[in-house]
């Protein structure tokens, strides 16, 4: 009888990226009530239309960074478990470097390109207010998120 176990292990299943895509989700969302409230009153017909394009705009920018993260961890040889390569992309798209900035510049930019073209306002400081709110909110909860993890960490190796 051979000594080999020929049975793959069962991949981990990770959270992170679900949690981290439904938190820039939040962020966008909460962006877009803020400035409705502030502006333009409420209504959720009108919320809807001032979120899609930032939306559409997150969900391509995550569908590109899962895919690069994906692709670059399964080329790097950084565990022997070729397995995980998932948990390892997932935590990574936690990151402020350069996932965060990545996600909030195009979140930002591609929102703005796409409400531009469907006739919605870009006038005065829109764009500026845009790139400097959003860039607090979605690399604010990875700074969060660093902070913890960090602090996760040096607790358990005093421990």
């Amino acid at each position: 009888m051979s000594g080999f176990n020929f049975k793959a292990p069962a991949p981990r299943r990770s959270w992170t990226a679900s949690l981290a895509f439904l938190a820039d989700a939040g962020a966008v969302a909460l962006f877009i009530a803020a400035g409705r409230r502030t502006h333009e009153g409420s209504g959720l017909a009108g919320f809807s239309e001032a979120l899609r394009p930032f939306l559409i705009a997150l969900l391509v920018v995550w569908l590109g960074v899962f895919v690069w993260q994906a692709i670059t961890m399964t080329r790097a040889a950084e565990s022997t478990d070729a397995l995980d390569w998932r948990g390892r992309a997932a935590r990574r798209l936690v990151s402020l470097w350069p996932t965060g900035v990545i996600v909030w510049i195009v979140t930002a930019g591609g929102g703005l390109a796409l409400r531009g073209l469907g006739g919605g306002g870009l006038s005065g400081g829109f764009p500026y207010v845009t790139f400097a709110v959003l860039g607090a909110l979605l690399l604010g909860w990875r700074l969060i998120a660093f902070l913890v993890r960090r602090r996760r960490g040096a607790t358990e190796a005093a421990g």
